[in-house]
């Protein structure tokens, strides 16, 4: 896989792929929670509320960015559960 070259100056010339965890519609109903660059879905859930739920819970416990997608397939939000490049100084 290559990174494009702003993604190696963020990592320090690393090739360091983001890892995410989604949350996407299902165009059979429903809603998906998938790693990103996955085929399948980790779960299949009948509302949004539930796969969102599920889904921050593993992007937690995997240290991912978590996004969350509409039904049109934007992102609406995204959040940070660990394995920032650059994290904050504090």
């Amino acid at each position: 896989m290559d990174v494009p070259s702003a993604a190696r100056k963020r990592t320090r010339g690393k090739n360091m792929a983001r890892q995410t965890h989604h949350v996407v519609h299902n165009s059979k109903g429903g809603w998906d929670v998938k790693r990103g660059g996955a085929r399948r879905a980790s779960g299949h859930y009948t509302t949004k509320e539930a796969g969102v739920k599920a889904g921050r819970t593993i992007s937690r416990n995997q240290r991912t960015e978590f996004l969350i997608h509409g039904k049109n397939g934007r992102i609406q939000s995204a959040d940070s559960h660990g394995g920032d490049p650059f994290p904050p100084k504090g």
